[in-house]
């Protein structure tokens, strides 16, 4: 998974799938996704067990240089309570979507969904940042285990055209 697993997350199995569909076109890990195709939020549906509810994290391992990632891991969205078979728009928003915007070099942007203990929305705090941001300490403090599901994409930025 594109080193994905050791920089965001622990190894895991799969209990879920993502469908993520931007313009209408749905990726699959390491498809190539224009900052200008990836403006708007996702449709984004969490294929799992109808009796659960998960949390959704999408951030950038790799900001704000894949070769110097000092801010890793750049939080680009973050909703809680999305239930299972549904659509992360029926989900409490945490943390507004905020595009792939990649200063520099091929960026890694990663969605991670948790299976969650119950509804999280007493419980769940906005980060205070979107940078450092860290996944794995967010699903500790919010007792839940590895991934249900994840899925990566990378992006670059995109030339300006001249006239």
């Amino acid at each position: 998974m594109g080193r994905v697993i050791g920089d965001v997350l622990d190894m895991f199995v799969s209990v879920a799938e993502l469908a993520v569909q931007y313009d209408g076109k749905e990726i699959s890990n390491g498809s190539d996704v224009k900052p200008s195709s990836a403006a708007q939020p996702p449709r984004l549906r969490i294929r799992g067990s109808a009796n659960n509810f998960y949390t959704l994290v999408m951030v950038d391992p790799d900001a704000p240089s894949p070769s110097q990632p000092t801010l890793r891991e750049w939080l680009h969205w973050l909703v809680i309570d999305i239930p299972g078979g549904g659509d992360a728009s029926e989900g409490k928003e945490i943390m507004p979507y905020m595009g792939p915007q990649p200063p520099s070099g091929t960026h890694r942007y990663v969605f991670a969904a948790f299976r969650q203990n119950g509804i999280m929305e007493a419980v769940a705090r906005r980060p205070v940042e979107r940078s450092h941001f860290n996944t794995r300490r967010f699903a500790s403090e919010n007792e839940m285990a590895i991934p249900a599901a994840a899925l990566f994409f990378h992006s670059h930025r995109e030339q300006r055209r001249s006239l």
